[in-house]
């Protein structure tokens, strides 16, 4: 009788209630697409072959479609240190990109202390090569791949949108490999200016994925990369979120806009760092809507 008791308690009631609809709705987003786990998308025979981090999977509509989907390649964030393409968030974020249509394609990369940024970049840019050369065989259209990522994925899609020196030749792909890039929150876009600056407290941890060195520093951030004929961009901030994702963001889109058409920048009031990532549970989401606009 007491453990009855104890769940008509108000608190418990509710957060078991909250997890039914969570479930529920798991369930009903599910339905509408199929994933394909764990695709290698480094060969087994390459020498850094990292067995659970060279690894994405696929979430394709389960509905018929006359003509390739468009595709999004979702990279996540995590400080660099942290994150997997299984967090229930982007198995989320997988599943509601094909309830949108989309052939979702959400990777898992090194993280440091591991391997450092650069490193980071690569695989990113590996997983975009897979994608080109396989995406066809999961109804996706290799002509419309989309670049996405929150926070520190950001900051990498960022990276492999602008082409960053050889990051993309080197594993046969030209700078116009990305269609379109929808930045949400993006953290890393300008480290040199950030961490030659060290404002704030805990600064000194991200020493551990972009080194001591000012090179490093540049060579990891993408707006030093930024070149005329970038594919679109949208940016999407949050209106409380870090200030230096806001500053960074700026002079990103001041040095897009000084080379080509200005981007798309909207800043959402009232949102938080962890709520820019979060807000994309619910399937109707404005990003999704955006990222079809990429897509075109």
């Amino acid at each position: 009788m007491r453990y009855f008791r104890l769940l008509a308690l108000p608190p418990l009631g509710l957060l078991l209630a909250a997890a039914v609809v969570l479930l529920a709705t798991e369930w009903a987003v599910a339905r509408a697409s199929r994933r394909v786990a764990d695709v290698a998308y480094v060969p087994a025979s390459a020498p850094d072959f990292d067995a659970q981090r060279h690894r994405l999977d696929v979430y394709e509509p389960t509905a018929r479609a006359a003509a390739p989907r468009p595709v999004v390649l979702f990279i996540h964030g995590g400080s660099w240190n942290s994150g997997s393409k299984d967090d229930f968030m982007y198995k989320a974020i997988g599943r509601r990109l094909a309830k949108n249509g989309f052939v979702g394609v959400v990777i898992s990369y090194r993280l440091s202390p591991q391997v450092r940024v650069p490193q980071q970049a690569d695989d990113c840019a590996r997983a975009l090569a897979w994608a080109v050369n396989h995406i066809k065989e999961y109804g996706g259209d290799p002509a419309r791949i989309v670049l996405m990522g929150h926070s520190a994925g950001g900051g990498l899609a960022a990276l492999l949108a602008t082409g960053s020196d050889t990051l993309l030749a080197r594993h046969g792909l030209p700078r116009t490999a990305a269609h379109g890039v929808l930045l949400d929150d993006p953290a890393g876009l300008d480290m040199l200016d950030y961490l030659t600056k060290m404002q704030y407290e805990g600064d000194a941890q991200y020493l551990i994925p972009f080194t001591k060195s000012p090179a490093v520093w540049r060579q990891a951030s993408a707006l030093y990369h930024l070149r005329a004929g970038a594919p679109p961009y949208s940016v999407y901030i949050g209106g409380d979120t870090y200030p230096s994702i806001k500053e960074s963001s700026a002079r990103f889109r001041q040095r897009l806009a000084q080379l080509g058409p200005a981007p798309r920048y909207t800043v959402l009031p009232g949102k938080k760092h962890v709520g820019m990532v979060t807000q994309l549970f619910w399937a109707d989401n404005q990003l999704y809507k955006e990222l079809h606009r990429l897509a075109q």
